[in-house]
């Protein structure tokens, strides 16, 4: 019997190559619109997070190099040659590279953490799903935003493979350092790299201050008036429009600064000597860049913070189980602060030379700016008073904010004095001024976010444990590392100093270096916790419910990761987001999409 073979038609076999080539170009081009070049606000907060996690990463790493350096001078570091290279030299740390490590330090920490990392990621996730929209005003620009920031940072990380080492000149880059070439190892492509990174972050962030300004403004849901907008979305308003307003006048400062290094230009220079030889430049001036360069470097500070300041009004009222006290007067403090924080730049130019006159003009308004930090403070210890207050990990980052911002604001009182600031000017004072009410208040109120929408961006809750061991070290670190900083600088320690064994004056204080840099070493440590938890809890975190914290606002309506925000109809609001624990009703909290009664 004859077996019946099935003889399929010619090139079926090509057929089936090409379909399989199809689908799997399909699904590649599927996952790259998804996952990369996504334009849901979620994805791309979700990147900004873990880019910002990575430069957080990163500028500590460059802080403990720094605290190694200062806590022990005569280390031998012979088995970190293997790293970094020639930057060691006979076991010791080259002092150029240390001024590299510096200048990188503040940049990354500045910019593409506390600006960036901490904005572009808790930013874009809130703001559609507190005032209940599907996206951002505009998706493509919100991707474009995040590409150019992530440019912007390979170019900076890109410059530390250059021989000559990466830029040197501090992060304020001020000239003649920075618009030398020839001035040090790091003037010169370092430099360059720098220079166009922080252009390419300025276009980011002037993008993304306008998209936020946008979607707040003509996406809002039905019955979401600017009076019963959470504190957060008022938050990332104003620091949008400081944005918007202040970055673009650092770029003008960059450009410059291009023209001086590269075409023959004198904006910032004049009557410069290079080992005794005179350059033709004249007639610029370096203190007008200290002027464009503080002109966003104070309203930088209250970008970074403004955001914190939202979101432990948020944390604080939900964990309180109490109305916010006195919102009208929290948001017309957030107002007067980016008002006034446009006039206060040259109390950082005190002993730049300005007229005395100008000075105390500058002195009169940075005291001035204490006046609504000081009203933010005193409502939220109000809205804490005998609440029954709930101890989470988020809760207790939202007081170490609320602590460091007291702290570090008290002494800022004393660099508004000019008299004062002449002696504590470039000193360690500032440096713990300025990592207190800047850095770690920032800090501590991203860490706050993230402990608190955790479970929202990823549906899954990080351990609380692990969330307290966290806490408490990274907020005795801080001020064990700060806090005796303040004495260092009433001393006259001045900071950026590569070694002070050299110095009788300040070589007694040693001791108290290395105690310091002990701290630092703690602190970081109990970032790998946090990175042990957050990791830990994305994947196989207990799964959360719907309103874990049993909160008013609108992203607590839906669940986690649902494509458009609401799978039906957007919701209509109803009421302001703080109705917590009101007399006569069934439970502790109203969500903003209740009606009343």
């Amino acid at each position: 019997m004859e077996s019946i073979v099935d003889i399929e038609p010619e090139g079926i076999d090509d057929e089936r190559a090409e379909e399989k080539g199809r689908k799997s170009t399909n699904w590649f081009l599927r996952f790259l619109f998804a996952h990369v070049f996504s334009l849901d606000h979620k994805t791309i907060a979700r990147q900004y997070l873990f880019t910002g996690i990575f430069w957080a990463l990163a500028g500590s790493l460059l802080s403990l190099i720094i605290r190694i350096q200062l806590g022990y001078p005569q280390a031998d570091l012979s088995w970190a040659g293997h790293a970094l290279g020639h930057w060691i030299q006979n076991g010791r740390i080259d002092p150029e590279f240390y001024l590299a490590l510096v200048t990188m330090h503040g940049t990354i920490m500045i910019f593409f953490v506390l600006t960036g990392g901490f904005i572009g990621s808790l930013g874009n996730f809130l703001i559609p799903l507190q005032i209940g929209t599907r996206e951002m005003a505009s998706g493509f620009l919100n991707m474009l935003s995040y590409w150019i920031f992530f440019l912007s940072g390979a170019v900076l990380f890109l410059s530390f493979f250059l021989e000559s080492g990466p830029a040197s000149a501090g992060w304020t880059a001020y000239p003649p350092l920075s618009a030398l070439a020839d001035a040090s190892r790091g003037s010169g492509a370092g430099m360059t790299c720098w220079i166009i990174s922080l252009m390419l972050f300025v276009v980011s962030t002037a993008m993304t201050a306008i998209n936020f300004i946008a979607t707040i403004i003509n996406k809002r849901t039905i019955g979401l008036s600017f009076r019963r907008l959470p504190l957060t979305i008022w938050a990332f308003l104003f620091g949008a429009v400081l944005s918007l307003l202040s970055f673009p006048v650092l770029f003008s400062a960059l450009m410059l600064l291009v023209f001086d290094r590269n075409f023959g230009t004198s904006f910032y220079l004049s009557e410069v000597f290079i080992a005794g030889v005179p350059l033709p430049n004249l007639g610029g001036s370096p203190i007008l860049y200290q002027h464009l360069f503080w002109f966003l470097g104070h309203p930088e500070v209250y970008i970074a913070i403004f955001p914190a300041f939202g979101i432990i009004s948020e944390v604080i009222s939900a964990h309180a189980r109490k109305p916010i006290f006195g919102y009208p007067a929290m948001v017309a403090s957030l107002l007067v602060i980016m008002t006034l924080a446009f006039i206060v730049w040259a109390h950082h130019m005190f002993v730049a030379g300005i007229n005395p006159f100008v000075g105390s003009v500058f002195s009169l308004t940075s005291f001035v700016i204490a006046v609504p930090s000081a009203i933010k403070v005193f409502n939220w210890l109000s809205t804490l008073w005998k609440a029954n207050i709930q101890f989470t990990p988020a809760m207790l980052f939202a007081i170490g904010v609320v602590s460091f911002f007291i702290t570090g604001g008290l002494t800022g009182l004393f660099l508004a004095s000019s008299a004062i600031d002449l002696q504590l000017h470039d000193t360690y004072f500032v440096v713990a001024h300025f990592h207190l009410v800047m850095g770690s208040a920032a800090f501590f109120g991203f860490m706050c976010g993230v402990y608190y929408w955790f479970p929202k961006i990823f549906g899954r809750m990080m351990n609380s444990t692990l969330g307290y061991l966290h806490f408490w070290i990274t907020f005795t670190g801080v001020y064990l590392i700060f806090f005796p900083m303040h004495f260092l600088g009433l001393t006259g320690l001045p900071r950026r100093y590569y070694s002070f064994t050299v110095f009788d004056t300040f070589s007694g204080y040693a001791d108290l270096n290395a105690f310091i840099t002990s701290a630092a070493f703690l602190t970081f440590a109990a970032q790998l916790i946090f990175l042990v938890n957050f990791f830990h809890a994305m994947f196989f975190g207990e799964k959360a419910s719907l309103n874990p914290w049993r909160s008013n606002t609108l992203e607590w309506t839906t669940e986690a990761n649902i494509g458009g925000n609401w799978p039906g109809a957007l919701p209509i609001v109803y009421r302001w987001p703080y109705d917590y624990s009101q007399p006569g009703a069934e439970k502790d909290f109203i969500p903003q999409n209740v009606p009343k009664a």
